[in-house]
């Protein structure tokens, strides 16, 4: 039986317990090879390296008094430090620039580029809070010679609130675990818009002391209660509000008397409460080559592994529900052209859900060898996969039980020199609920030269059957269907960067056939039409003087022929900053940030379904999104401070109401003040 979050999260904390009874020695990663032998105590300070002999000379550890960490993502062999800097608010942000919400800070968020799903096999389809969640891709595994410990705190208009924790350190070395956990809470500047969104995730990753059987551990909570206000009954009235605040203007879902504005109530009463449980294990055996590197004072012990037995076991379980405790009273049929069936007592409030439960298992196992022992990022994978699903709907009993068998295959070469990056992988359903679906991926990254930059090229084509949303046993509101054939996305793509002239340039384009969309509140449709977006991005930096410097980025989608396809021609943000290192310890960065995108008919959001639909008869009139910011840090101390949508000012009543429209019915914030903190500790 599939764990609930909180066992699972128990689950977690007892293994991370159980496997610091084994941690013994440290180790670092070189381009992915295991070359330091340092011991280090209970608290991550590094002991004194065992020595053949006894020489008396000791050279002191340059890991005495400082930091050494980084990171690499999972399945990942590339390591990265950990970013201090403060000239972009949005590397702490996780809501991109590139992305609108529907109103507030957690509200269901789109991005404004076109980004269609490139992953084969089951997908409920769901995605509107995914910049919110906490997901395996993002999961971070550490690498420190001190326990580490950074707290954010950022108190926006509104009583909005993001809370961020991380803490990570290596318990005797070889063993590292780390605890991360984000709320976000937000009461929003309209009517049912509050918002909350917790995310809770444990990893640890364990070399045993022969360094032939590696563990990862990862468990991610992730649970979205976001109250849903159906869009303002009226967009004029934002214009005549005898108190001044917009708080007033009716919903168009809601009973009128749930409505509040307390930061301290998450209930949701109307709207979506989505719970996601993910627990996964990967562990590994070596077999290989030991060898030793005597110095003149110290022999280290190498082990270099030419063959890997390599399992992966995943479970996770997903619920999503769409409840209304008030349907009888709000404008379903008005708005929506949504029947509600009258409930048995006419003046008793009738409740209305949607729900889905879903539970995924998946067992994975692959072979790997390495083909060169001195370069561990450089292998050859194959494997295969079964997994398990099961579906329980409305009514709470079993509806239906699915299975996948799959083939993948993966292949790395990255040099010891970081000249070249090579990589290529695919997977293959063979059979169960979606087989023929497919993904074949390939990219190569050549640095040309250190003044010259990188170029990366990639191609990735991807064969999907269309979410399950779209499927007739969905338990969710669609009251149209048909038979859905499987999407097919050709993905082109290439990237040059020239890190000395701080300039990035990329281009996608994308061949998209059968193309699965929503059309309306309740109804999906398919284009079977095939059709072509193109896409090209562009980022500089120019230092205009000593201390001022211009940021720039701008991106260019067109879309070709008649497709359900709606995104604007023209996104830019641009930054003009003074900025630079005063009083030794202080590092400024102040300006103005403007952002800009071209009128396009923005999709509209069906908060029944959680989907974002094409529409073609609303166009957005936005002005360009002003903010003023201030960010410094001192030490370890980074403070941001944010005076955003200066460009909502009324000159002729002296108020900040010219709202922009993100959505039809759906108006943006005015006036909104930010400040953030983040702190980072080193014990």
């Amino acid at each position: 039986m599939l764990l609930k979050g909180n066992r699972l999260i128990v689950l977690g904390i007892l293994l991370c317990t159980a496997q610091i009874l084994f941690a013994q020695t440290n180790f670092q990663y070189n381009n992915g090879n295991n070359t330091n032998n340092t011991q280090y105590d209970s608290q991550g300070r590094p002991l004194p390296k065992k020595t053949k002999g006894q020489d008396s000379l000791q050279h002191r550890d340059r890991f005495a008094d400082s930091i050494t960490i980084y990171y690499r993502y999972y399945d990942s062999t590339r390591t990265q430090t950990l970013d201090s800097s403060i000239n972009n608010f949005y590397t702490r942000f996780h809501i991109p620039f590139t992305n609108n919400t529907i109103g507030n800070l957690g509200s269901a968020s789109k991005s404004l580029l076109f980004s269609p799903i490139l992953k084969p096999g089951w997908d409920a389809g769901f995605h509107q809070f995914d910049t919110y969640k906490f997901t395996i891709e993002n999961t971070k595994f550490f690498q420190t010679t001190r326990p580490y410990t950074e707290l954010g705190y950022l108190l926006g208009s509104k009583a909005e609130q993001l809370v961020n924790f991380v803490h990570t350190q290596n318990r005797k070395s070889k063993f590292n675990f780390s605890f991360e956990y984000r709320f976000s809470n937000a009461p929003g500047l309209y009517r049912l818009q509050n918002a909350s969104h917790n995310n809770i995730r444990v990893t640890s990753h364990y070399l045993s002391d022969n360094k032939r059987y590696e563990a990862f551990f990862i468990l991610i909570s992730n649970k979205h209660a976001v109250s849903e206000n159906g869009g303002l009954d009226t967009l004029s009235k934002l214009q005549n509000l005898s108190l001044g605040d917009p708080f007033e203007v009716p919903s168009r879902l809601g009973y009128a008397t749930q409505a509040s504005r307390n930061p301290f109530n998450t209930t949701v009463n109307t709207g979506n409460t989505y719970k996601e449980s993910i627990f996964l294990y990967r562990h590994q055996y070596d077999f290989g080559q030991r060898d030793s590197l005597v110095t003149d004072s110290v022999t280290y012990q190498i082990f270099y592994p030419r063959f890997r037995i390599q399992h992966t076991l995943q479970i996770s379980s997903n619920d999503y529900l769409y409840k209304d405790v008030y349907a009888f009273d709000t404008g379903y049929k008005k708005y929506f052209n949504f029947i509600i069936p009258a409930p048995s007592i006419p003046t008793y409030p009738d409740t209305i859900s949607f729900k889905e439960k879903w539970s995924n298992v998946k067992n994975e196992l692959a072979l790997i060898t390495f083909p060169d022992k001195n370069n561990q990022s450089q292998f050859a994978k194959v494997g295969a996969g079964l997994q398990n699903l099961k579906l329980v709907g409305n009514d709470s009993v079993v509806r239906k039980t699915f299975y996948n068998i799959y083939l993948l295959g993966e292949y790395r070469n990255r040099s010891k020199n970081n000249v070249y990056d090579i990589e290529a992988n695919g997977q293959l359903y063979v059979t169960g609920l979606n087989a023929g679906d497919y993904t074949a991926y390939i990219s190569f990254r050549r640095q040309l030269s250190k003044t010259i930059g990188t170029l990366q090229l990639g191609f990735q084509n991807t064969n999907r059957t269309t979410s399950f949303i779209y499927d007739a046993l969905t338990s969710f509101p669609i009251v149209s269907h048909q038979p859905f054939k499987k999407e097919n996305n050709t993905h082109i793509f290439g990237i040059y960067e020239n890190p000395k002239l701080a300039f990035r340039l990329s281009g996608d384009y994308y061949l998209v056939n059968n193309y699965a969309y929503s059309d309306s509140f309740l109804t999906v449709n398919q284009y079977a039409t095939l059709f072509n977006v193109l896409h090209i991005g562009a980022e500089k930096m120019f230092k205009l003087s000593r201390y001022i410097n211009f940021y720039t980025e701008a991106h260019i989608q067109q879309v070709t022929g008649n497709a359900p396809v709606n995104v604007p021609f023209l996104l830019t943000r641009n930054r003009l900053a003074f900025e630079g290192n005063f009083y030794t310890n202080l590092f400024l960065s102040t300006g103005v940030e403007v952002r800009y995108y071209t009128n396009y008919k923005a999709d509209n959001y069906s908060p029944f379904t959680g989907q974002f639909f094409y529409q073609n008869s609303f166009t957005t009139s936005n002005l360009p999104d002003i903010n003023l910011f201030f960010n410094f840090r001192i030490k370890s101390f980074k403070c941001f401070i944010r005076l955003e949508n200066l460009n909502t000012l009324n000159i002729s009543k002296g108020s900040f109401d010219n709202y922009n429209l993100n959505a039809q019915q759906y108006p943006g914030v005015g006036l909104w003040t930010r400040l953030g903190i983040w702190w980072n500790f080193v014990n």
